[in-house]
């Protein structure tokens, strides 16, 4: 059995999400009145983040659709 390695991970997926989530609740608190929900809040980030607008657009282009 190989011996199990102690060492840090460079890069943590759970950590990295919630920072994100946590960036995205405090901005939208600090925003909430102009939107009538997070969802509408959600998608108004997407369309002013150029990152995320590229992504969704690969995404759409990506997805399978069906009848």
């Amino acid at each position: 059995m190989a011996a199990k390695q102690n060492h840090k991970k460079a890069f943590d997926c759970v950590a990295f999400k919630q920072e994100a989530q946590d960036k995205l609740r405090a901005e939208y608190e600090r925003r909430k009145s102009e939107f009538a929900s997070y969802e509408e809040f959600l998608r108004a980030a997407v369309r002013e983040d150029s990152w995320a607008r590229k992504a969704w657009s690969r995404f759409s282009r990506t997805l399978v659709r069906t009848p």
